[in-house]
């Protein structure tokens, strides 16, 4: 099984991963990443963060990785959640859920989603704090963590010229 889902609504964590399970009598390991808007970005507070995507552009990209993913390691399902639009700090904004027969695979494979969430999916953030509202640039830490898959991304040093 592979979903994915762009969303402005909450998720829950019990619910969605009862969903995966349920579809799959062989799995006997589900790997969860829930990541949440930070109350602060470089030292500095942040109260909101929004989220814009492109419709139909950023589902295609994470089911590529998706497909990336089950073509790298021996899951059985995988399901992203990722929010757009205005999101306070302390809310849910992305889950990522895989499951396999194994935990091996599915944390490793939940672990090179989130790597290329942050480096390949088509989203943009800004981040409102008391200075005002700032787009967040790529960072070089999310080309490295990416890098250790074997897959090089310059976002980083594309947004440093820009």
């Amino acid at each position: 099984m592979k979903s994915v889902s762009i969303q402005t609504e909450d998720f829950d964590l019990s619910t969605e991963t009862a969903r995966l399970r349920e579809a799959d009598g062989g799995i006997g390991a589900v790997v969860a990443f829930v990541g949440t808007v930070r109350e602060a970005s470089e030292g500095r507070a942040v109260s909101l963060m929004e989220l814009e995507h492109y419709p139909g552009m950023t589902e295609a990209a994470i089911e590529a990785m998706i497909d990336a993913a089950f073509a790298r390691f021996d899951i059985r399902a995988a399901r992203v959640i990722h929010r757009v639009g205005p999101l306070a700090a302390r809310e849910q904004i992305v889950l990522v859920l895989v499951a396999s027969a194994h935990r091996g695979q599915a944390f490793q494979a939940c672990e090179f989603l989130m790597d290329y969430l942050k480096t390949q999916a088509p989203f943009w953030k800004k981040e409102h704090r008391p200075d005002g509202a700032h787009w967040v640039d790529a960072r070089s830490l999310d080309d490295e963590a990416l890098a250790r898959w074997g897959i090089q991304a310059n976002n980083a040093a594309v947004a440093a010229k820009a």
